[in-house]
């Protein structure tokens, strides 16, 4: 079974909560899995020949909260090339905002340019529409969960 990190951006909570409900659903699975509240480079590079979960809302004008944003940079100046990394991504977001999930899109368009292979595709949850962001996200993480074999 996979080896999953699930690396967290957050302001309110949400994004943690739907990174805890992540980590259940694939150890139910039978995946191992391990959640990073305020990821460091560090934490990163243990997954990189593993798989990465970013679970990220956006703030502000479309950018991540700043429990990840150290995260995000260090990847961007330190790594550079990552074709070794399988990943995905689940943001949360409010479209009522010019920038919807723009802090998700950052970090899957970063992943890219770095040669990481995206596992599905992303998923970027409006608020608006679900108040309650795990119930969209679980039967995602159930359903990307086979793509990690």
């Amino acid at each position: 079974m996979a080896e999953v990190g699930i690396f967290v951006g957050t302001m309110y909570g949400n994004a943690l909560l739907v990174a805890e409900e992540a980590q259940a659903i694939l150890s139910e699975q039978g995946h191992q899995a391990r959640v990073f509240e305020d990821p460091t480079l560090a934490d990163w590079e243990g997954y990189r020949q593993k798989i990465a979960l970013v679970v990220t809302s956006t703030t502000g004008q479309g950018e991540l909260p700043s429990s990840i944003v150290p995260l995000y940079e260090d990847i961007h100046a330190r790594i550079g090339h990552q074709p070794e990394l399988r990943y995905g991504v689940i943001g949360l977001g409010d479209s009522s905002y010019t920038h919807f999930n723009g802090g998700a899109k950052k970090f899957d368009a970063l992943l890219q340019e770095q040669g990481a292979t995206r596992l599905g595709e992303p998923l970027f949850i409006d608020a608006a529409d679900h108040p309650e962001p795990e119930t969209v996200a679980n039967p995602w993480v159930e359903r990307w969960a086979a793509l990690l074999s």
